[in-house]
């Protein structure tokens, strides 16, 4: 028992049992100078909240990168005064089965208003004739629902997602948000330093809760139903092909009911030339 829960003993045994302190603390082998002890420590409180606000936002965080994290935001402290604070606001990931992942309540972020203001990114997974499964990466612009960039490959790790990353950004923009799940490539060392690099905030969903990232989700679909179950692919190559000529079909033609059924490239277009009214009507 820790001496701040034998000083609450005792301060009950004396409110409700009539003792006197040194009894009380006589009674839990408590030294009295230990019971009137009082810290001359700093107040915690103002981290202890945004300590609690990354571990909401990143819940799959463990203390060492939360201390990276309140680093970069100027707070002068070790990871062991991180570790005590993240131990006594339980914040510790939790694992059930190996299932799910420990979530908090998150709010839903506010439709963007411009272009390049949040992006949305993901992964599909799909397999050639011969039976060797690969992977899609998938980028969307969501208040334009255009698609930046795709990626086609046997395996997408960190560096991968990145580089792709680069080369969209090199010809539609730099998002200010990137909204995506929790799996290891984004919460990886090398992807978290590639986006504070590149001042881009990183918005991950709750684990489990892929609704919370609804228009990627809704792409991914679209991308499955319209390209990749209609093709029994030979070879990455033709996969990478298709897939690529199918993203260009859907930036380009395809008509897309939120923008008044206009292409997302078209939709971008008019409202460059100031065409295109509220809502994309």
């Amino acid at each position: 028992m820790t001496p701040c829960a034998k000083r609450r003993i005792v301060a009950e045994l004396v409110a409700g049992h009539q003792l006197s302190r040194r009894r009380a603390a006589g009674l839990l082998q408590l030294q009295r100078s230990v019971y009137y002890y009082r810290s001359r420590a700093k107040d915690m409180t103002a981290l202890r909240m945004r300590l609690r606000d990354l571990a909401a936002s990143r819940p799959c965080y463990g203390y060492r990168r939360l201390h990276v994290l309140l680093q970069r935001e100027g707070w002068l402290l070790n990871h062991k005064k991180v570790w005590r604070l993240y131990r006594a606001e339980n914040l510790m990931v939790r694992t059930r089965k190996k299932k799910h992942r420990a979530s908090r309540l998150r709010l839903l972020p506010a439709m963007p208003t411009r272009q390049n203001q949040r992006w949305s990114i993901d992964f599909v997974a799909d397999q050639l004739a011969t039976g060797r499964r690969f992977r899609v990466f998938t980028m969307l612009d969501i208040f334009s629902r255009q698609s930046p960039g795709i990626r086609v490959d046997f395996s997408l790790p960190a560096t991968a997602v990145t580089i792709a990353l680069d080369k969209a950004m090199a010809t539609k923009g730099q998002p200010e948000v990137i909204t995506l799940d929790n799996g290891t490539e984004f919460t990886s060392r090398h992807f978290d330093a590639w986006a504070f690099k590149r001042g881009i905030r990183l918005d991950f969903i709750a684990p489990g809760r892929p609704v919370e990232n609804a228009f990627i989700e809704s792409f991914n679909d679209k991308l499955r139903n319209e390209c990749l179950n209609l093709y029994w692919f030979q070879s990455l190559d033709e996969a990478q092909r298709i897939v690529g000529d199918w993203r260009k079909e859907y930036n380009k033609t395809r008509p897309h009911s939120s923008l008044g059924n206009l292409a997302p490239d078209t939709y971008v277009a008019q409202l460059t030339r100031g065409t295109v009214l509220e809502n994309g009507f």
